[in-house]
């Protein structure tokens, strides 16, 4: 078995026009296709020089090809992680590995670019990727501002190169977590992120940084102009209705935001208004007990009524976890226990993190001409004991190879009577 390093060196030519040139056809499996074909029984996926090829039944497979038997399987588009910090955190209790947010000494906070931050070695990527985690929102964390910095999209392959967009959407906080960093009220919060928004108009319109007297450093005003005009997508972590309502008002007198909300807990209080505002939400279904004030009406329902209502849902990690991604498969899997339908939760971690973060006509879905990424299961990939038999990104087949699996197979010696056989 290829160990990491192997498996790296070996990945590094993944996009080359070599690799590809690779051909595969997956046959047999159930395919919910996340695209206007539906779910397909029996179906087939073609994948050729790293898109689909095409998607349907009775398909005639072309020499060729090699075929992958999905028979009693379910194929998906690959899962994407939509808020994380993967690959940018390591080991949480080592300051050297941590580079996800900085403090408030530092001159600038919205110009923060977690891009190049991120370090394609990270264990936790391959440990996200063999669960079927392909694509991922990377995040900064907060730090002494609303403002966390600009986040980036990143695929799961192999190689050196995996940011995809860098400085995609900036990150903000409202409400309690933005509070503390602006006086200690909720309306200093939002009167520092309504003054930043100007700022970075005024900016724009006299770049002068030796004469800036802002509310916000020049280098941040600079980096909020591409919030200001719409060219970035803004997120703002907020929980309370009351908070949210404040965001549809932001939204309201400065249209060309692009917005969504990350965590709102009482959501579900003012679905309709969100869904009137077109905001997107990200949302973590296991919220259902009040953490702090700002959550007393969570509820693990709160997804299924968003997406009820005609909100667009993703599934994350709200709290931008480095080292457990994986785990937002078990979150949709719980919206479903708790009334969202399994359709709109699979959505909710494929194809609607992909509209969200604007990259949906080449990802989310598998449909002729979009990036083959996609995974084979053995089973409901909602259901906890489920795992991927192949995982595919951009039409490569990864080896299910972690730092765990390394492990494993290092100390457990699968033939014999000691299960922890020390194996040279």
């Amino acid at each position: 078995m290829k160990t990491l390093a192997t498996s790296f060196i070996a990945g590094m030519a993944m996009l080359t026009g070599s690799a590809l040139a690779q051909t595969v056809a997956i046959t047999g499996g159930t395919v919910h296709s996340m695209g206007p074909a539906g779910t397909l029984e029996n179906a087939t996926v073609l994948i050729r020089d790293g898109k689909v090829e095409a998607v349907g039944r009775g398909l005639d497979i072309p020499s060729g090809y090699r075929e992958i038997d999905a028979s009693d399987k379910v194929v998906t588009p690959g899962i994407f992680a939509a808020f994380t910090q993967l690959g940018a955190v390591e080991v949480n209790a080592v300051g050297g590995t941590r580079d996800g947010s900085i403090s408030g000494e530092s001159p600038f906070h919205a110009a923060f670019d977690i891009s190049y931050a991120i370090n394609p070695l990270a264990t936790t990527i391959p440990v996200s990727r063999i669960e079927g985690i392909t694509r991922a929102a990377v995040t900064a964390s907060g730090g002494d501002s609303i403002f966390a910095g600009q986040g980036a999209l990143i695929h799961l392959g192999e190689g050196f190169d995996l940011v995809t967009t860098s400085r995609a959407f900036m990150t903000a906080s409202l409400g309690e977590a933005g509070s503390g960093d602006a006086g200690g009220s909720r309306a200093g919060a939002v009167i520092t992120l309504i003054n930043a928004l100007k700022d970075a108009q005024r900016y724009a319109k006299s770049p002068n940084p030796s004469d800036w007297d802002g509310v916000v450093s020049a280098m941040d005003a600079e980096a909020l102009e591409q919030v200001v005009t719409g060219k970035q997508k803004l997120l703002i972590h907020a929980q309370r209705a009351s908070d949210l309502l404040q965001i549809i008002r932001l939204k309201q007198d400065m249209p060309k935001l692009d917005l969504a909300i990350v965590g709102a807990a009482e959501g579900w209080m003012v679905a309709d208004k969100l869904a009137a505002a077109k905001i997107p939400v990200i949302v973590q279904p296991f919220d259902n007990l009040p953490g702090d004030f700002s959550m007393l009406a969570a509820t693990q329902q709160n997804a299924a009524r968003l997406a009820d209502a005609g909100v667009l849902v993703v599934i994350g990690d709200t709290g931008g976890d480095s080292h457990n991604a994986r785990l937002v498969l078990q979150y949709a899997g719980n919206a479903v226990a708790n009334g969202m339908a399994w359709d709109k939760a699979l959505a909710a971690i494929t194809l609607n993190p992909a509209k969200l973060y604007g990259v949906a006509d080449d990802l989310g879905s598998l449909e002729t001409g979009k990036t083959a990424d996609l995974v084979v299961w053995d089973g409901d990939p909602l259901e906890v004991m489920s795992s991927p038999d192949a995982v595919f990104i951009a039409g490569q087949e990864m080896d299910l190879v972690s730092r765990q699996t390394e492990l494993r197979d290092r100390y457990m010696d699968l033939g014999g009577d000691q299960p922890f056989a020390y194996r040279h």
